[in-house]
């Protein structure tokens, strides 16, 4: 089971803006994922909460507003998903993770 983030940093500027990226799954089973942020009040991500089919790919984008330029970071929380799963994230709060990637985050002047 791995999932991977492509491409694997993001920049965008301080002064807002966003970023498209893909979680890639190269494995046989579907996963589920939640994504977490160290800056809740500057960045947006969407979705959250999903799932990636195997052999497949999610898009997330990532919109950060206005802000003073730093670093920050998203981490993505993943598991095997549950066969009978329609709902991410009921599915997700009753699992433990098995992995994580981290997405390092730079807002630039």
């Amino acid at each position: 089971m791995s999932l991977t983030a492509d491409p694997p940093a993001c920049t965008v500027p301080a002064a807002g803006g966003s970023s498209t990226h893909k979680l890639v799954n190269a494995g046989a089973d579907k996963l589920i994922f939640k994504i977490k942020s160290s800056n809740n009040t500057e960045y947006r991500i969407t979705p959250v909460f999903g799932f990636v089919d195997p052999s497949g790919s999610k898009d997330i984008n990532i919109t950060r507003t206005a802000g003073a330029p730093k670093e920050d970071k998203l981490v993505v929380h993943f598991a095997n998903a549950p066969a009978d799963a329609t709902d991410a994230q009921a599915a997700f709060a009753a699992l433990t993770p098995s992995g994580t990637v981290t997405i390092p985050m730079s807002a630039t002047a």
